[in-house]
């Protein structure tokens, strides 16, 4: 995994302020391949509150955050039932923060 604990740490927080109570975050794509370089943050997320009311300007705003905190460019995909194949795969093949 290439984010260092203080990337995480800034994950957390930043997660954790849009989408409010305890959030499962997974890592996963790139980023988990400790030969490659560059590459975008790519994150799953499971908030367990209610999805604020405008999801999109709340997952908007965390990627700018983290993107201008970790100085790379990070996709945040926000889990919701019924899950995507995508989602599943995301978490299966992801590794949790």
């Amino acid at each position: 995994m290439r984010l260092t604990p203080e990337h995480i740490a800034h994950i957390h927080q930043a997660v954790n302020t849009y989408f409010n109570g305890d959030t499962v975050i997974w890592l996963f794509g790139s980023a988990l391949d400790d030969q490659a370089h560059g590459g975008d943050v790519d994150l799953y997320i499971e908030p367990s509150a209610p999805l604020p009311t405008n999801v999109l300007l709340a997952r908007q705003a965390l990627e700018r955050e983290l993107e201008r905190r970790l100085h790379r460019p990070v996709d945040v995909v926000i889990g919701r039932e019924p899950l995507t194949a995508f989602m599943r795969q995301a978490r299966t093949e992801g590794q949790r923060l």
